[in-house]
């Protein structure tokens, strides 16, 4: 589990705004997320931010499980800008009504979508597989990389929330009885990796994933029904808490992203909230930026500058007339 990075202090200086100055927007602390969207809009923010705000940004390394301790035990770093808080509803209500974290826009518009997934061509091939417990019936079909004899559900890297809750069903499901192991990637990378193969070879693929992803966008999948309604109370109390001593087979929620940030960074940087609160995007727009960072092997620090180059229509409106000139003329 990656430990997030201290922040650096930076100085920064007093901008006009609408012919006025404005107070010193000072240093912010980003999470970079080790999952591209989230990366992406990382590095959205901390251009606008810089060259829009005057904001010192250091993006910092984080995920799911500890960026959120972090952000709520220490105040660092200052903001999530993709967090989804699924896997944290309880603890994160709890943190926003004692004055501790503020969740700002839903990043992603249109929401997002979780589930364990088969590639379409093993579901064209097998009409009858439309539930994951009708998968699990199927070793064969889904060999494991190590023990090609069992079956495969791959699960997230460690640190994501998704690895809980992957393990969680895995055992409520009865997977293991059933001639499955819980197959860990190691990173995204890993997770991406064993769905390339997979089609490359023409074999099954049976495991957690998530849109908007460029993934998704480049092979296609189906989502499979875990038969029963989403159970939040059992959700939030069980599935998503590492190890549940008697986990129940759940459906995904409906996924939320939301930017969150701390007290301390809409106190400290005020003038920028009013951003924070409008920035969000939908899964189309998302879909076609990392297409494009895959396409073209970029960074998430180019894949940020090429969205702001090309998408004026759509980051424009999150700022004044004036934040927008500053950036793009930073461009």
């Amino acid at each position: 589990m990656k430990k997030l990075l201290a922040s650096t202090v930076f100085a920064a200086g007093l901008y006009g705004f609408a012919g006025a100055a404005y107070a010193d927007c000072g240093s912010v602390s980003i999470a970079e997320m080790n999952w591209a969207s989230a990366g992406v809009a990382a590095n959205v923010d901390k251009i606008i931010l810089e060259e829009g705000y005057g904001c010192s940004v250091e993006l910092v390394t984080g995920d799911t499980m500890p960026t959120f301790t972090s952000m709520n035990e220490k105040s660092q770093p200052d903001m999530a800008p993709e967090f989804w808080v699924n896997a944290v509803r309880t603890p994160l209500d709890a943190a926003v009504k004692e004055g501790r974290l503020i969740e700002a826009a839903e990043i992603l518009a249109d929401g997002a979508v979780e589930g364990w997934w088969i590639p379409k061509f093993l579901a064209d091939a097998h009409p009858d597989i439309k539930t994951v417990e009708e998968a699990l019936k199927h070793p064969e079909l889904f060999p494991a990389p190590e023990d090609p004899s069992k079956g495969a559900v791959t699960n997230c890297p460690s640190g994501w929330n998704c690895q809980v809750s992957t393990a969680n069903l895995y055992r409520a499901l009865g997977a293991k009885d059933k001639g499955f192991d819980l197959v860990d990637t190691g990173s995204a990378a890993g997770l991406d990796g064993s769905i390339a193969s997979a089609f490359e070879k023409k074999t099954g693929w049976l495991g957690y994933y998530w849109a908007p992803t460029a993934i998704l966008g480049k092979y296609e999948m189906v989502k499979l029904s875990f038969d029963v309604p989403h159970d939040k109370a059992n959700w939030d109390a069980c599935t998503a808490v590492p190890d549940c001593a008697d986990p129940k087979v759940n459906s995904y929620p409906t996924s939320q992203a939301f930017t969150v940030v701390t007290k301390q960074f809409a106190d400290k940087a005020g003038v920028a909230m009013d951003y924070i609160k409008a920035r969000k995007w939908t899964n189309a727009t998302v879909n076609g930026i990392l297409a494009w960072q895959t396409d073209n092997q970029g960074t998430n620090a180019d894949a940020a500058k090429h969205f702001l180059e090309t998408q004026p229509d759509v980051w424009t409106k999150w700022v004044s007339p004036e934040i927008a000139e500053k950036v793009k003329a930073s461009l």
